[in-house]
């Protein structure tokens, strides 16, 4: 017998078959890969001990949610070729090949102003050029462009196969346990409208599914308010942000001596400034597919003692943990209570030995941390009533508890040095 699929074994999904046609190269390739070394949580794992995984597993536990999803579309009528399902393994699989290091942390420092979406797609480019298809329909689905809507749905939307897999595995390795989801109801109670999935046709959700779904927005909002947007971990971007930040300005006016021990590959993006319209550049997508989390961990360690009292500072708080004090505020500082702010950070740095002109740019920020749970404009989520009827989730679901979740939250934060002891 042709074996025709490998089978991995995942601590969330548990086992997962791989398709050894199309898919199987695809995990073998070095975009794939490459995705062991990039954290899935970037720096929360400073916070949550055992976030220790990886990109890769959130890779291919997407791809077997969207198996199981289509399984489940085609047990209700939908047709789907075998190439379609190909194209949507393929397309979830490559979602997030275009991660630098450390996830979002760094995610417009090294390309500036270029989203992972961009650069993911840059690289899929690519690799439809070298394998062909069904990588062409992968990324009209990833692109929202493909004739069979309910494709994309399932790729990006607001109950898409990336974030039921994100939301059940970062709670599982966070030990959050609010944030666990019942997706084997999710998947049970998918259907598409029409059923023929033509043209017009959306995801929707049988209205039996209606309180799993509440369940997800419910459990995301709780995610990222405990995780994602924790005060420890928006300070340690901070200061993981302040370093690379301050090792690019030591390029830029050629004091190469206080970086020594740089990556090659990190020094190669630190020396240019790169946007998203030089992602045709073959040798840009090279460069960066070299770089992970282990090129940044690796300066940082180097950088632990260098000459320039900024960058050694903020990369030996990255790699003891000595990090700065985050606190969420209840109004925006004036400019006034900034300026004095800024003062007295200045002061304590020239206490500390650091005496060098907007050192205090690099340990104290005031920023707004803001999340919307569920956005019904952005491709909402459609219930399928018992009577054939679609509409959407908020005109039938707890009206009082969608409307508090479709609200935009926002909370302003300060993050500095905590040896300033700002009186707030």
């Amino acid at each position: 017998m042709t074996r025709t699929a490998i089978v991995l074994s995942d601590p969330v999904h548990g086992f997962i078959r791989v398709p050894q046609k199309i898919i199987q190269p695809l995990l073998e390739s070095r975009e794939i890969q490459r995705l062991r070394r990039i954290k899935q949580l970037g720096l929360g794992l400073i916070v949550f001990p055992a976030a220790e995984h990886s990109r890769f597993p959130h890779a291919l536990g997407a791809m077997a949610l969207m198996s199981d999803a289509l399984d489940s579309l085609a047990t209700k009528g939908t047709p789907i070729t075998e190439d379609e399902r190909l194209a949507a393994m393929a397309a979830i699989l490559l979602h997030d090949i275009g991660h630098g290091p450390y996830s979002h942390t760094l995610e417009y420092d090294l390309i500036c102003d270029t989203p992972h979406e961009k650069i993911s797609l840059a690289l899929m480019r690519r690799l439809e050029s070298q394998i062909g298809p069904p990588i062409d329909t992968a990324i009209q689905m990833l692109e929202g462009t493909y004739e069979r809507p309910f494709f994309c749905d399932l790729i990006s939307s607001q109950l898409d196969m990336d974030r039921l897999d994100y939301l059940c595995r970062d709670s599982h390795f966070t030990g959050v346990v609010e944030g666990k989801i019942g997706i084997e109801r999710i998947l049970r109670t998918l259907c598409v409208y029409p059923k023929d999935g033509g043209k017009e046709s959306c995801l929707a959700i049988e209205s039996k599914g209606i309180y799993a779904v509440e369940n997800v927005l419910i459990a995301r909002r709780l995610m990222y308010w405990q995780v994602y947007l924790h005060k420890t971990v928006v300070a340690a971007d901070f200061v993981l942000r302040g370093a690379i930040r301050r090792a690019r300005h030591l390029i830029n006016v050629g004091n190469h001596e206080a970086v020594s021990g740089i990556s090659p590959a990190l020094c190669w993006f630190l020396e240019r400034k790169i946007d998203a319209s030089k992602l045709s550049d073959d040798e840009i997508l090279d460069r960066f597919l070299d770089l992970d989390d282990v090129e940044v961990i690796g300066s940082l360690k180097q950088w632990y003692r260098s000459p320039d009292p900024i960058l050694a500072d903020l990369s030996r708080r990255i790699i003891d943990r000595d990090l700065f004090r985050c606190t969420f505020l209840t109004e925006v500082p004036t400019q006034d209570l900034l300026a004095q702010w800024q003062d007295r950070v200045s002061q304590t740095l020239t206490n500390m030995g650091i005496c060098i002109p907007d050192a205090h740019t690099y340990y104290l920020t005031v920023g707004t941390s803001g999340h919307a749970t569920y956005e019904p404009n952005e491709r909402g989520v459609r219930i399928l009533d018992s009577g054939g009827n679609l509409c959407e989730l908020e005109d039938h679901a707890d009206i009082a508890a969608i409307n508090a979740l479709t609200r935009f939250t926002e909370k302003p934060y300060l993050c500095c040095l905590k040896a300033a002891n700002l009186p707030l």
